[in-house]
């Protein structure tokens, strides 16, 4: 489950998508870009989509403006895995 959230531009974090327009592509869902780098620069916040070695977006924003995000809640950590039985099964 996503939650679409707005959020002050200083608390998006690396992960979150953000909207980019629907370009040349009329899809919504092409819309939505991942931020994978966030940098305060000059006293903006400066939000990184796609490969810095390649052409990327960037989005400049004042850190109180606010802006919708899709966030992905966190992972779950992973249970610990079951003890290994010392029992061998028997084959027939």
């Amino acid at each position: 489950m996503t939650n679409k959230i707005s959020v002050a531009a200083s608390e998006v974090v690396v992960g979150d998508h953000v909207y980019n327009g629907t370009g040349t592509n009329a899809h919504p869902t092409f819309a939505w870009e991942t931020v994978t780098e966030v940098r305060t620069v000059d006293g903006l916040i400066m939000l990184i989509t796609g490969d810095l070695k390649a052409p990327h977006g960037e989005f400049w924003l004042e850190p109180d403006e606010q802006i919708t995000v899709i966030r992905y809640p966190a992972a779950a950590a992973a249970p610990p895995p079951l003890p290994k039985s010392h029992h061998k099964p028997h084959h027939h």
